[in-house]
C-alpha cells in the first residue's frame, strides 16, 4: 500500500512559512541569512529560525533548513557554530549539496538528519545509493528526469526520495548556473542568483558594435532561456504512484498568496487521492487555483518528454495570474461579524471579493461595509498594509486571504 507523501512547501520569510503550514503543508524548507541558495529570498535570522521551529512543531509539522551553497574556504569558518545552533533549536533536517559540507555536518552535529539537495545533480540510483550509504536520509531528485527514471530509482534504493512537482524551472542543469556570476558577479551557487536567464537578449555582430539583431524574427527580442513553470498537479496520480516520499513546491522568493494557494491546491488533491485512489479525478477548481497566482504558463518539464520549443516562452518574460491578493484577515469578531484585515492591495467598496480560507470553505461577497481603525466608515483603503474592519457575510479564520479577480 502506498504511503501518503509529504507535501513540502517553500518559506521565504516568517509570514510565508505560517501561510504554507496553515494552508496544508506537512513541512517547509527555508534558509537562514547565510549558507543557502536564495540570498534574496528574505530568509530568517537566528531568532526567527527558533520561532519558526516552535510554530511548526506546535502544529506537529517539520522545518528543513537549506545549507546548500557550494562553499569556498572562507564560507566554512563560521559554519560549525551555525550548525550547532540549528541542532540546538530543533531543526528537523538540513539540505546540503556539497560533499565536504555534508561531512562537516556529520562531524559537528552527528544526530542531524541530512537531505541531499537537487543542486547535487541526483539523476540516477547509483548516486542516490551512494549518498544514502554515506548517511543521507533523503535525496532530492534532479528535475532533469522522467517519471519512468524516478520509478526505477524507487525500485533500487531505500533512501527517502523527494521530487519537485511545481514551480519555476531553472535553465541550468539542476541549478548549477554560471550566467549570473559572469554578467553581474553574483554567484548563483553561493546564493546570489540574478536570474540572468530571464533577461531579454539580442545578437551583436563583431564588426557592428551597438547594432542589435533579434535572435528570433520578432521585434520584441528573444527570451531564449525562459522556461515555462512546472506543474504536475494534473498528473498527480502518476507522481504519487511513482513511490516518492515528498512532493516539493518551488518558490521561496514567491508571494504569500502563492505559498497559500499552491499549497492548498496540492493538499486537497493529495488527500482526495488517498480517500479513494481508484476513482480519483483531478478537479477543475484545483487547476483554477493554480491560475490565480502569478506564474508563467505551465509545463510538465522533463517528466514525460524532453523539453522542446513548446516548453519555452519566446515573446515575453512577464507573468500571468487571474486573481489579486488584496487583504489578509488578522482576526474575526463573532459578536459584530467584522473581520480585522491588513490591506495588501487597493480595496474599495463595491468590489467583489473572493474569501479563501486555510481550512474553511471559500465564498464570494461584495465589499459593502468597511471601517478604518477609528471605526469611521471609509470608501477605499489605498495605503499599504492599512488596517481596516470589513463586515463579512460568514465567519472567517485568521490568515484568510481576500482577493479579487484580475480585470482583463
Amino acid at each position: 500500500m502506498l504511503k501518503k507523501p509529504e507535501l513540502l512547501a517553500p518559506a521565504g520569510n516568517m509570514e510565508k512559512m505560517k501561510m504554507a503550514l496553515l494552508y496544508g503543508a506537512d513541512a517547509v524548507y527555508l534558509g537562514g541569512k547565510s549558507y543557502g541558495l536564495r540570498a534574496l529570498g528574505g530568509n530568517f535570522t537566528r531568532n526567527e529560525l527558533k520561532e519558526a521551529m516552535e510554530f511548526a512543531h506546535g502544529l506537529g509539522k517539520k522545518v528543513y533548513v537549506t545549507v546548500n551553497i557550494f562553499p569556498h574556504n572562507a564560507d566554512l569558518e563560521d559554519l560549525p557554530d551555525y550548525l550547532r545552533y540549528l541542532a540546538e533549536i530543533g531543526t528537523d533536517a538540513l539540505l546540503v549539496a556539497d560533499l565536504g559540507l555534508f561531512r562537516l555536518c556529520q562531524q559537528v552535529i552527528p544526530e542531524m538528519e541530512l537531505h541531499i539537495s537537487t543542486q547535487a545533480n541526483n539523476t540516477n540510483w547509483a548516486t542516490v545509493n551512494a549518498w544514502h550509504e554515506l548517511g543521507a536520509k533523503r535525496v532530492v531528485l534532479a528535475r532533469e528526469m522522467s517519471l519512468k527514471e524516478v520509478g526505477t530509482i524507487r525500485e533500487k534504493t531505500k533512501a527517502d526520495l523527494e521530487m519537485f512537482v511545481h514551480g519555476a524551472m531553472c535553465i541550468s542543469y539542476s541549478g548549477r548556473c554560471l550566467l549570473s556570476n559572469y554578467f553581474t558577479g553574483r554567484d548563483a551557487n553561493r546564493g546570489a542568483c540574478a536570474q540572468s536567464c530571464r533577461w531579454k537578449y539580442a545578437l551583436v555582430e563583431e564588426t557592428r558594435p551597438g547594432k542589435y539583431f533579434p535572435i528570433e524574427e520578432d521585434d520584441r527580442g528573444s527570451y531564449i532561456m525562459n522556461s515555462k513553470d512546472m506543474c504536475l498537479l494534473p498528473h498527480l496520480k502518476d507522481v504519487i504512484e511513482s513511490g516518492v516520499d515528498s512532493l516539493k513546491i518551488e518558490g521561496r522568493m514567491k508571494s504569500v498568496h502563492y505559498a497559500a494557494s499552491v499549497t492548498k491546491a496540492y493538499r486537497l488533491a493529495i488527500d482526495s487521492y488517498f480517500e479513494d485512489p481508484e476513482h480519483f479525478e483531478i478537479r477543475q477548481e484545483w487547476l483554477d487555483e493554480l491560475e490565480k497566482v502569478s506564474h508563467r504558463p505551465y509545463t510538465t518539464g522533463f517528466y514525460y518528454h524532453q523539453p522542446d520549443a513548446d516548453d519555452q516562452i519566446y515573446g515575453t518574460s512577464s507573468y500571468i495570474q487571474t486573481s489579486d491578493f488584496v487583504g489578509l484577515v488578522l482576526s474575526y469578531d463573532e459578536a459584530t461579524g467584522y473581520a480585522t484585515v491588513e490591506q495588501r492591495n487597493n480595496m474599495k467598496k463595491g468590489q467583489e471579493l473572493e474569501i479563501f480560507q486555510p481550512r474553511g470553505e471559500g465564498f464570494r461577497q461584495e465589499l459593502s461595509d468597511m471601517l478604518d481603525e477609528e471605526g469611521q466608515p471609509i470608501e477605499v483603503a489605498p495605503h499599504p498594509q492599512q488596517i481596516v474592519r470589513i463586515r463579512m457575510a460568514r465567519p472567517v479564520e485568521p490568515y484568510t486571504i481576500l482577493r479579487r479577480d484580475v480585470q482583463g
